[in-house]
């Protein structure tokens, strides 16, 4: 008798230990209840712990089949915006994708667009941006930081304070040349500065489509739209060309066509748009293959069309080519791809994972057509992601 309680005992202390774990994981016990549900909803969503009242009144909602009430009197919390959305987008706003970046004006236009259920399939071409309201605060500037950094030093609620505008007003661009925020200053002084401009196609790319180059990489694509400054020989092995450096040239360069009329001035710190006249930068190191592509403008092709990345799923009702950056982006951000990355973005975001199994699986697919067939609206995406990690 006194082995069996043993084992009983042994078994009880197994199976609070496995809770214990489960709650050092992140991860809710199958017993949660609707108040832990709650608390755990709130913390991965506003990241901060709720008031009684709220908690009790999530709790109920969630107790009653309500869970998206629960979820969004959660993002009701100011910190939904100045914490887990800020910490959220900082990270493609600069080439070391940290978060540890001031407030700047691709951040807020981000936030404001998921505060104002904005269509999120336009983040990579409406003439839009999101200014603060705030008392102090300096006016926005084209050419620095400082309004954005008032706001963030000094903890000014961006779900109250964030006002929309247009990039052509506030950065004197034409509106066909607005591009989301792709001609944000923040974007422009990360991504348009020196170069080749390439860089703004491939973080693009990284941070909404969930591809780097080197998942993009196709060596059945034409290279007839390679530019000059790409050797075709480099340190004179052609093999090294015709085995790498072709595989992501061919699809790159033809979209990248479309950033010709940007830069980014290091005195002035602005964005500059020359419409019609290519940036120099399109046409340096000339010499390194003089047959190679030329850039006269500003013309894209999307050659992923073809091969191996169709996977992404591109608009059969959007031709596949165009002029300048809006309509590029527009090409972009009407992919299954870009649905697909911004649901995966979230569900590890608030779930603190990545998508593990079948079930993880297809909750981001049923996520995914949701938020293609109600307006893009990426508050939602939080909610019903959050939803799916609190436990039950």
């Amino acid at each position: 008798m006194k082995q069996v309680m043993h084992h009983s005992h042994a078994r009880r202390a197994a199976t609070m230990a496995g809770v214990a774990l489960l709650a050092i994981q992140g991860l809710a016990p199958a017993f949660a209840g609707p108040r832990e549900q709650a608390r755990r909803l709130h913390d991965r969503l506003a990241g901060v712990p709720p008031t009684d009242a709220v908690l009790t009144q999530m709790a109920s909602d969630i107790a009653g089949g309500q869970a998206d009430a629960a979820a969004q009197l959660a993002m009701a919390n100011k910190n939904f915006y100045n914490v887990t959305l800020k910490n959220f987008v900082a990270p493609w706003t600069n080439r070391a994708r940290t978060v540890f970046v001031p407030l700047n004006d691709y951040t807020a236009t981000v936030i404001g667009m998921v505060r104002d259920d904005v269509d999120f399939s336009t983040l990579l071409s409406a003439d839009l941006l999101y200014v603060g309201n705030a008392a102090g605060a300096p006016a926005y500037s084209p050419g620095n930081n400082n309004h954005y950094q008032y706001l963030d030093d000094n903890n000014v609620d961006l779900k109250a304070a964030l006002q929309p505008a247009t990039q052509s007003g506030l950065l004197g661009l034409p509106v066909a040349a607005t591009a989301g925020i792709m001609t944000t200053h923040a974007a422009a002084q990360a991504f348009f500065v020196a170069g080749t401009n390439r860089a703004m196609f491939r973080f693009t790319m990284m941070n909404h489509m969930c591809r780097d180059l080197e998942q993009l990489q196709d060596s059945s694509l034409p290279p007839d739209r390679i530019r000059q400054d790409v050797s075709r020989s480099p340190g004179g092995d052609s093999r090294v060309f015709l085995n790498n450096c072709i595989t992501c040239h061919d699809g790159m360069d033809p979209l990248a066509q479309a950033f010709a009329y940007y830069n980014y001035d290091e005195t002035s710190g602005q964005l500059v748009y020359t419409a019609g006249a290519v940036q120099p930068k399109y046409l340096i190191n000339s010499d390194n293959f003089k047959f190679g592509y030329v850039t006269t403008d500003d013309h894209w092709d999307n050659y992923y069309r073809k091969g191996a990345n169709q996977v992404l799923g591109f608009d059969a009702a959007l031709p596949g080519s165009g002029t300048g950056a809006k309509s590029m982006g527009q090409e972009l951000a009407h992919s299954d791809g870009f649905a697909q990355c911004q649901v995966e973005k979230v569900f590890k975001a608030v779930c603190l994972r990545e998508p593990g199994n079948a079930t993880d699986r297809q909750t981001v697919q049923n996520i995914k057509s949701k938020f293609k067939t109600t307006g893009y609206k990426m508050k939602q995406v939080f909610a019903d992601a959050a939803i799916y990690c609190m436990g039950n």
